[in-house]
């Protein structure tokens, strides 16, 4: 079902902003998309930090109508699973898959603060609670933000943050890992000028 949701979130982020238009003198790149790899620090609320690698893609709806300016649509991957505190089991891994809103305040030309809300899949692995039970996976809802920082041309620095929500976990409460995640990103939608 969540895969159906997804995939028919990601057919619609490509159909809207198909318009015929005349190019002026300075034009938009051909897709308006950015993708970008980072690596992550979370708390997994669980006993301790992880680290690990984080993917995403974003696709700006910029190229639309007036009103969606600033709105996109972002697909994150995490693998927390090495860099482990002294205090995390040696088998605890978080994995998610998650897509949602996200909203670009592109006021300034070099920095670009943004916010968003994903929601998608969590997997973890944990120590063993009975002799069948050591894997979960749940519904992960996620507000964020940050910030993006504009390096060199169409190359991005970005800052994140992320607060987790795994519903009804052990069927008595959340489970609520936060962190960081820093990398880059390239924007395939950069503007150009002749």
């Amino acid at each position: 079902m969540y895969g159906k949701f997804i995939l028919a979130m990601l057919i619609l982020a490509v159909t809207l902003p198909a318009s015929a238009q005349v190019v002026p003198s300075a034009h938009e790149g051909q897709v308006p998309l950015v993708i970008g790899i980072g690596y992550s620090n979370f708390y997994t609320d669980w006993n301790g930090r992880l680290s690990g690698a984080t993917l995403w893609a974003d696709w700006n709806f910029n190229k639309g109508p007036s009103y969606l300016k600033g709105f996109g649509i972002e697909v994150e991957a995490r693998d927390l699973n090495y860099f482990r505190s002294s205090s995390t089991p040696k088998n605890l891994r978080q994995d998610t898959l998650e897509a949602g809103v996200i909203y670009t305040w592109r006021h300034y030309r070099n920095i670009h603060p943004y916010g968003k809300f994903i929601a998608g899949l969590g997997s973890i692995d944990f120590q063993r609670m009975s002799p069948t039970y050591s894997h979960d996976t749940r519904t992960v809802w996620a507000p964020g933000g940050g910030v993006e920082y504009r390096a060199w041309h169409n190359v991005w620095v970005r800052g994140d943050y992320e607060y987790q929500f795994w519903t009804h976990f052990f069927n008595y409460h959340a489970l609520n890992p936060n962190g960081v995640t820093i990398g880059a990103s390239y924007d395939f939608g950069h503007i150009h000028t002749h």
